[in-house]
């Protein structure tokens, strides 16, 4: 990169921050988390989200030089491009709308020259009013029978995504209404999918973007010659607005837009999408970190990682500058993760012991939706979220070992296989409990935090094929 700022970055981190130890830190400045960490909390909503920063290899220093990174790469002058409609997917000459869908608040969003927020309006009416009428039963199937299942037809974010939002808002759910994704183009998951539903009370949603994509219009064509009709004029969101109801579906969105309105108005030392977005580069492009790993706590976020695997990859995996030329540094990281405690026993020895660094987010509620046995299974969980943080920027030394070892033969020779030797970077990311709105601003900082990466490594992010 040209950037001032990022040639600074590259001093500072062969003189000072790959020498940078976690724990010398933490006792050098007690205040430490009060420091780094910031606490957004909603216009509209109750959304409410901590983030921990503190354990990350950075100083004042490092994070005032992060800061300037993307200041000088204009963080804030395309997010205003993007906020007023212009064209910044330059390659497809589309303006990036996403933000628009979610506009609860009515600010005029323009797409050449006509302000797109009233037709947003009359689809999500049309929405409330197809969701509702599934939901009661007044529009039923084609015997008269009422709708108990959905089958979503999708590929990647228009299957990932309403396949997260629906599984991670079951708790809101209608009782008796099934949702089903079908993606793959093996038949086979269309067959397992059509084992399990009646036509005369199925309803199919076809979700795209373009209707041109093979996976999806093969499987529609399919489940049109085994239904003989299909719905029409729907968009993605429709299947989550009927599974749990337009009223807190309309909670997502404004969820999404209180994160909106974050990123739009909150300096950049208080921007949580920014400040998840420069830590990023400076593990990604500084330390050489290949991946980065996200590790939900709760259950209800199983397919969160997978949605932003596809998300951030599809975004930022990018070798082209916008101007044309190759970059001569690393983009987009790959992204991975599974909920814990399930990593804790599949992988997270690598991330504590291996040869390659993995910054990893945690992700925790408060409070659980399913408080089984007075709580015990939640504050179990939350042990293990505060324990692993704690261990991978701690870790533990042969001394340590020795001593739990005290009375074990052969100390000495198993003593080195059990070193942690920690300063293993982690943001913590916790929320009250996982509501609609609270999930939509999650949603909707992640998005950003690639929109700030895609920006400063100058790559057009919305360029998806």
């Amino acid at each position: 990169s040209e950037l001032k700022a990022w040639h600074a970055l590259r001093s500072h981190y062969d003189t000072e921050g790959k020498n940078l130890v976690l724990k010398e830190l933490f006792a050098q400045d007690p205040s430490r988390f009060d420091t780094f960490s910031r606490h957004f909390k909603g216009e509209r909503t109750s959304a409410s989200i901590l983030l921990d920063f503190s354990k990350n290899i950075i100083t004042h220093e490092t994070f005032r030089m992060l800061i300037e990174l993307a200041r000088e790469a204009d963080v804030e002058g395309f997010r205003d491009k993007m906020f007023k409609g212009e064209h910044i997917n330059f390659t497809e000459d589309r303006a990036v709308l996403h933000i628009a869908l979610r506009n609860v608040s009515n600010n005029p969003i323009c797409d050449n020259g006509e302000n797109v927020v009233p037709e947003v309006n009359k689809v999500l009416e049309q929405m409330k009013n197809t969701s509702n009428a599934i939901r009661e039963g007044q529009w039923t199937g084609y015997t008269g029978k009422v709708i108990t299942d959905i089958v979503n037809i999708g590929i990647g974010g228009s299957d990932l995504g309403p396949v997260m939002v629906t599984e991670a808002l079951k708790p809101y759910a209608k009782k008796g209404l099934n949702v089903h994704f079908v993606s793959n183009i093996d038949g086979t998951h269309l067959a397992e999918t059509l084992k399990k539903v009646h036509p005369e009370t199925t309803l199919f949603i076809i979700a795209s973007k373009t209707f041109t994509t093979q996976e999806t219009i093969t499987n529609a064509v399919s489940a049109r010659t085994w239904f003989l009709d299909t719905a029409k004029d729907v968009t993605i969101g429709l299947s989550i607005a009927i599974y749990i109801g337009f009223d807190n579906f309309y909670e997502l969105l404004c969820g999404a837009h209180d994160m909106d309105l974050h990123f739009q108005n909150a300096p950049l030392e208080q921007n949580l999408p920014v400040i998840l977005g420069v830590i990023g580069i400076w593990y990604n492009n500084f330390f050489g970190a290949q991946t980065q790993v996200i590790l939900p706590y709760d259950q209800y976020l199983h397919r969160f990682s997978a949605y932003f695997q596809q998300g951030d990859m599809e975004s930022n995996g990018k070798y082209i500058s916008r101007s044309g030329e190759p970059v001569n540094y690393q983009t987009g990281p790959i992204i991975w993760g599974e909920p814990g405690t399930n990593g804790q026993h599949a992988f997270y020895q690598l991330i504590h012991q291996g040869t390659k660094m993995i910054p990893a987010d945690f992700l925790a509620p408060v409070e659980t939706h399913n408080p089984i046995s007075d709580g015990l299974h939640h504050k179990i969980l939350l042990s293990n979220f505060f324990a692993q943080t704690e261990a991978l920027m701690i870790g533990k030394t042969k001394d340590n070992v020795l001593q739990e070892l005290n009375n074990v033969k052969n100390k000495d020779l198993i003593a080195p296989h059990k070193v942690f030797t920690g300063n293993r970077p982690t943001n913590s990311i916790m929320f009250q409990k996982l509501t609609p709105s609270t999930l939509g601003a999650l949603i909707a900082m992640y998005e950003h935090k690639i929109f700030v990466q895609g920006t400063i490594w100058n790559i057009n992010s919305f360029d998806q094929w």
